[in-house]
Formats: structure tokens, C-alpha cells, sequence
């Protein structure tokens, strides 16, 4: 992890593209201006991670759907 001390007004350049600018410190409480393009994504860690939870369980079957699509994919027996 990089450390950087920065005053309000004070930016740090991520790459070419993402300024990041302290705006505000009030005790331990600081706003950040963030510029980025808009295909870059910025987000504040813990949305971040809901997202990629809410993703996951998304993409995940769950056991009835696996059930249930095993069932339609299994081939008719001869008898019926």
C-alpha cells in the first residue's frame, strides 16, 4: 500500500486518467473529489463489495434450478 500525505486542495494522479483531489478534513473525516473517465468504475469499497456478492449470487444456481434443469435434460426413458 502506498502511503501519500496530502493537504485539502492536493491531488494524486492514478495512472493518466484519475485525479483524486482532498476537499475536506474535518477531524477524521475527509472528502475526496475523485475525476475518472466514465468507463472506469468508482465505487466506495463496502458498495463494492455488495455488488460483487449480489453478482456472485446471481450468477450461482441455486439447488432447485439444478434440480429442476437436470430433470429437463435427462433423456425420456424407453417405456414411456
Amino acid at each position: 500500500m502506498l502511503v501519500l500525505t496530502r493537504r485539502t486542495g492536493e491531488s494524486v494522479m492514478i495512472g493518466d486518467d484519475v485525479v483524486v483531489t482532498v476537499l475536506e478534513v474535518r477531524g477524521d473525516v475527509i472528502r475526496l473529489g475523485i475525476r475518472a473517465p466514465r468507463d472506469i468504475q468508482v465505487h466506495r469499497e463496502e458498495v463494492y463489495r455488495e455488488l460483487q456478492a449480489a453478482n456472485q449470487e446471481a450468477a450461482s444456481p441455486s439447488e432447485d434450478a439444478v434440480r429442476n434443469l437436470t430433470q429437463l435434460l435427462r433423456p425420456p426413458s424407453a417405456g414411456r
